[in-house]
């Protein structure tokens, strides 16, 4: 699979990673014994790069993984973690303090020294421009806790406010078909100051693999049941902010876009593949759930271009069915 550098970070990583927020057990129960099949699955198909965060299942996301390092020492993935979502997000919690507390059980979780990367967990606004924040993330950096740090971030202001930051490596954005926004500043933006950029919530949270219809129904324990109003997170997180129904119906008229390419390929592969390809993205993150959907997943990285035709298709179902409803919200 194509390499990419992530941004100041230096280093190279394939062009779609793992998201692994489903590990935690947000989407569902997941065994560990899936978990670790999954996590190897997408190695031996080329995956350099897991994302995971401090809060997905309180640390069982990370500590799957760290075991499964532990387990496969030759292995050369890029670990990306996020912090700040283990209290209440007001700027005062932003402090030195925390963040040694917070990396400090991230790298036991993750049976590492230094962790690779580690990523504001989409904070409030303020403290993207707060220098004492940034102060503090060089420390870390400085004391050998850190490699990089970067931000996760649910706006597009957000993300050009980090970005402008010298030491920002990287920023993490939802950017799919259904999200366009981050193509007309935060990527050409991001490209210029060589800071990384990943794709998260690809697939709009499952919307456009096509797979769904509108009578779908999600365990309790997904947040596509629970977060659809935005009573637990930012409601952009779920399904991209566009609401279910009209998601559906979208990408049906996504899936039907398809019998235009001159190869095969799923609506998911399409999907990911088309964030790939968008000049700016260093690496895309789709989460799985199980072996076989990883590999599916990891082809995307190596598919030919999409063409035009199919992007302007992109363009013109987004501009009638989606703008509406998310592109001045985020």
């Amino acid at each position: 699979m194509e390499q990419r550098i992530l941004g100041r970070t230096e280093r190279p990583v394939s062009v779609i990673g793992l998201g692994t927020w489903q590990l935690g057990g947000d989407w569902g129960e997941v065994q560990e014994s899936d978990a670790q099949a999954l996590l190897e699955a997408s190695v031996e198909a080329g995956v350099t790069f897991f994302d995971t965060a401090d809060v997905y299942g309180d640390g069982r996301s990370e500590q799957l993984i760290g075991r499964f390092l532990v387990d496969h020492p030759d292995v050369a993935v890029t670990v990306a973690t996020k912090m700040g979502r283990r209290v209440e997000q007001v700027p005062e919690n932003y402090t030195l303090d925390n963040f040694r507390a917070w990396t400090d059980r991230s790298r036991r979780n993750l049976n590492t020294d230094q962790l690779d990367l580690v990523q504001l967990h989409c904070p409030p606004t303020e403290v993207y421009s707060s220098d004492a924040v940034y102060d503090a993330l060089d420390t870390l950096v400085a004391e050998g806790a850190i490699a990089s740090y970067g931000v996760s971030v649910e706006t597009v202001d957000q993300a050009l406010t980090a970005v402008a930051r010298r030491s920002t490596a990287t920023v993490q954005i939802i950017f799919n078909a259904f999200r366009l926004k981050p193509l007309e500043l935060v990527l050409p933006a991001a490209q210029a100051a060589g800071v990384g950029i990943i794709a998260r919530v690809p697939l709009a949270s499952g919307l456009l693999s096509g797979k769904y219809t509108a009578g779908t129904q999600f365990a309790e324990s997904d947040h596509r049941s629970y977060n659809r109003d935005g009573s637990a997170f930012d409601v952009g997180e779920t399904f991209s902010g566009v609401d279910y129904e009209t998601g559906v119906q979208a990408a049906v008229e996504f899936s039907e876009l398809l019998g235009e390419l001159p190869f095969e390929v799923t609506p998911a592969q399409a999907a990911l593949a088309w964030v790939v390809q968008q000049p700016g993205v260093s690496t895309v993150i789709p989460g799985a759930r199980s072996v076989e959907q990883a590999r599916s997943n990891a082809a995307a990285g190596s598919l030919p271009a999409l063409g035009d035709g199919f992007l302007a298709a992109v363009q013109d179902l987004y501009d009638r069915s989606i703008r509406p409803l998310v592109h001045d919200r985020w």
